[in-house]
């Protein structure tokens, strides 16, 4: 049986990466169309870029601490096949795309938006693109952990 910091690690990244994702879900398909929509001022449309990008930096600070701590735990265990860790690999490596796009995105706020790139649109698709890829990857791993267990 885990411990209990590991259930609360486990908690708090699939809780962080759910806001994370789901919220770009959100974001992407309803707040960004409904400011299109009712045409609001691009003030409004910063702050409320803004405060979504605060809770996305407060996301990727608890991914990585209890991520860190996850890849530690399950790599101690001998149901951590070979198998496993090449997806974990693959998994670390999209988590860590979608982070460095985010850092990405925040850096290019500052700048005005007539010297944003063609990166600045298309960041936030591939944000969520890789999320959901990370999630996919994450529900693997977890049935190749469980299929270790049994063996």
């Amino acid at each position: 049986m885990p411990s209990l910091l590991t259930v609360l690690m486990r908690a708090a990244h699939l809780l962080a990466a759910s806001v994370w994702v789901g919220g770009s879900v959100v974001y992407l398909l309803a707040i960004l169309p409904g400011l299109r929509l009712t045409r609001a001022s691009a003030e409004t449309a910063a702050a409320v870029a803004a405060l979504f990008r605060r809770l996305v930096h407060v996301c990727i600070g608890v991914v990585l601490v209890s991520g860190v701590y996850l890849v530690f735990d399950r790599l101690s265990s001998p149901a951590a096949g070979t198998a496993y860790v090449v997806v974990l690999a693959v998994k670390t490596a999209a988590a860590l795309a979608m982070i460095a796009l985010a850092l990405y995105q925040a850096q290019e706020a500052r700048r005005l938006a007539k010297l944003r790139g063609r990166l600045w649109r298309l960041a936030p698709r591939w944000i969520l693109a890789r999320g959901i890829v990370t999630f996919v990857l994450g529900a693997a791993l977890t049935g190749l952990f469980e299929a270790g267990l049994g063996q």
